[in-house]
C-alpha cells in the first residue's frame, strides 16, 4: 500500500538547489534506505516529509493527505543534530517525550532503552557519541507512528552501538510501518534494506528492490553504491 508520494518537489536555497524534481514513492511496511554522498539532498529530503521544511515547488503526501499538521502526528524523525538537553537525564528524556507525544510508549522506551545498555539516572551531557546514538533511536522508535525517519543513525557511532541501533530498527519494523533510513554507510546498512534510493544531485540516481539489484547486477549494495557515486 502507499504511504507517501513525492512529487516533483524541488528545493531552491539561495547559492544552491538542494532537490530537483524529485519523484519517489514510498510503500507501508518496508525499510527505506536513502543513499548518498553528503550534499546530495538527502538530509533536506527528510526533513520536508517530516514538515520541518517546505518545498518551494512540488507537493509532499503521506496517505493522501498534504505533508502538514495532520501528517507530523503519523511521523517520528531523528535529526542527526542532539535535540535533548545536555542537563536533563535519560528517564527526564523519558518524561519530555510523553508529555510531548500522544503515541508515545514510556514502558517501551524504558525496554529499548536497557536493551541498549543504557542507564536512567545518566544525563544525556555525559554520554558518548554512540550512547547518544542509542538514546536517541530509542526515544524515536517508542512512538506508535506510522513512518520512522532517521537521518544517520549510524554517523560517528562505533561497532557495538552499531549492532544495538541495527537489531532494534529491525524489531520496530512490521507491515504496518515503515522506516526510511539516510545514510552514505550502505556496508553497514545494507542487511536490513528492503528498498533503496540513492540520491545524486538532489534527484534519484537509482532506486528499486535491494535484493532485486543484488541478484541482477551481481553485486552488493554497497558495490552498487561505489559505482553510482564513483564521480562523486
Amino acid at each position: 500500500m502507499e504511504l507517501l508520494e513525492i512529487k516533483n518537489v524541488t528545493k531552491k536555497y539561495i547559492t544552491k538547489k538542494a532537490l530537483d524534481g524529485l519523484n519517489i514513492t514510498i510503500e507501508t511496511g518496508k525499510i527505506y534506505g536513502l543513499l548518498g554522498p553528503n550534499g546530495s539532498g538527502k538530509t533536506t529530503l527528510m526533513k520536508m516529509i517530516a514538515g520541518l521544511l517546505q518545498p518551494t515547488s512540488g507537493e509532499i503526501y503521506m496517505m493522501e493527505k498534504r505533508i502538514g499538521t495532520e501528517t507530523k502526528k503519523m511521523i517520528s524523525y531523528m535529526p542527526t543534530s542532539n535535540h535533548l538537553p545536555k542537563w536533563m537525564k535519560i528517564k527526564g528524556c523519558i518524561k519530555y517525550f510523553d508529555d510531548m507525544f500522544e503515541d508515545f510508549h514510556q514502558e517501551k522506551a524504558k525496554e529499548i532503552i536497557s536493551f541498549m545498555g543504557l542507564d536512567e539516572d545518566q544525563k544525556v551531557g555525559s554520554l558518548s557519541t554512540g550512547m547518544l546514538g542509542r538514546l536517541k533511536l530509542s526515544l524515536v522508535l517508542s512512538r506508535d507512528a506510522k513512518l520512522y525517519i532517521l537521518d544517520e543513525p549510524l554517523n560517528g557511532i562505533d561497532p557495538v552501538s552499531r549492532e544495538k541501533i541495527m537489531e532494534t530498527v529491525l524489531n520496530a519494523c512490521d507491515e504496518e510501518k515503515t522506516l526510511i533510513i539516510s545514510s552514505h554507510l550502505v556496508k553497514e546498512l545494507e542487511r536490513i534494506l528492503d528498498e533503496v534510493i540513492f540520491i545524486d544531485k538532489g534527484n534519484v540516481a537509482l532506486a528499486g528492490n535491494a535484493e532485486d539489484f543484488r541478484i541482477e547486477k551481481g553485486m552488493s549494495i554497497d558495490e552498487l553504491y561505489r559505482e553510482v557515486y564513483q564521480d562523486a
